[in-house]
């Protein structure tokens, strides 16, 4: 097997601050884009969850790639995303996004990748912060370095217990080209049906962001009465691609309280298969 250079020297480096101008019609059209029915989403008055990701998408990747061998990047997959929420972000605010590589760690099968992500105002408030995992698929750096993103991983003894929730949910035929706009991914094994059978998989395959997306508003409904201003955390890890036309099933549990709030777990499912695992949401209040 070829032996692939990973760049420690990238790890630990903040990219160069991009701005991001915030709009009423980005955060609704994200909102529309993800079947979200909380009217304040769909009006543009406040963001919903996962467009956090928005303004900080084009910082992603760029530490990455300071830190993997470039032979790496057609076989990365999104493994895991952990948001960490201060405050929502509302229309006409302008965000300075940037991003960094913290560790990684060489498997059998791969290497993950641990990215942090970073969202603030002009003067310097903290919206957010967000940990990517990526996983190489087929490439062993054989080592592990630096930090990994923070645990969320789902407490089986719960599922002794009745879930507090299960909601039910359809992803349209035309989501992933509703959802490519908004989103600013165009990725096309979200929009090419040949192209994404020749990478080996079934067809056209959602966003894995689109079904969090879905994920965060079944929590947000059930739990936070709507209110997004109330999600202190909300995290993922992606088990299994989602198909257009599929129907989700999203199960949450109580896992515990404390002093402000309350953590949730949960997982979503398609078919009878698990596509979102090891789901978490902090809910204050």
């Amino acid at each position: 097997m070829p032996e692939y250079e990973f760049d420690d020297s990238g790890l630990d480096t903040w990219t160069d601050d991009e701005l991001f101008d915030v709009t009423r019609e980005r955060m609704a059209e994200y909102a529309a884009a993800t079947n979200d029915p909380i009217a304040a989403h769909r009006s543009g008055a406040i963001a919903s969850p996962v467009f956090n990701i928005v303004p900080v998408f084009d910082a992603m990747m760029t530490p990455a790639l300071d830190v993997l061998p470039i032979e790496a990047i057609p076989r990365i997959v999104h493994g895991e995303h952990d948001f960490h929420f201060h405050r929502p972000v509302r229309p006409g605010e302008q965000v300075l996004a940037r991003a960094k590589a913290i560790g990684y760690a060489g498997q059998d099968n791969g290497t993950s990748c641990t990215l942090v992500l970073e969202a603030r105002t002009l003067d310097g408030e903290l919206l957010n912060e967000q940990y990517v995992t990526c996983f190489v698929r087929g490439i062993n750096a054989g080592k592990t370095i630096g930090a990994a993103a923070p645990g969320h991983k789902f407490d089986e003894a719960l599922r002794d217990a009745e879930p507090v929730a299960v909601v039910c949910q359809h992803v349209d035929q035309d989501q992933t080209f509703r959802y490519t706009g908004p989103s600013g991914d165009p990725n096309p094994i979200h929009l090419d049906e040949e192209l994404a059978q020749e990478l080996g998989l079934p067809g056209i395959i959602v966003h894995g962001l689109c079904t969090m997306a879905f994920a965060s508003w079944a929590v947000l409904t059930e739990v936070a009465a709507s209110d997004v201003a109330r999600l202190r955390r909300f995290a993922v890890r992606f088990a299994k691609p989602v198909l257009p036309g599929q129907d989700l099933v999203t199960t949450i549990w109580r896992r515990e309280s404390g002093t402000g709030a309350t953590t949730y777990q949960f997982e979503t499912t398609a078919n009878g298969e698990v596509v979102i695992k090891d789901g978490l949401a902090v809910v204050a209040g």
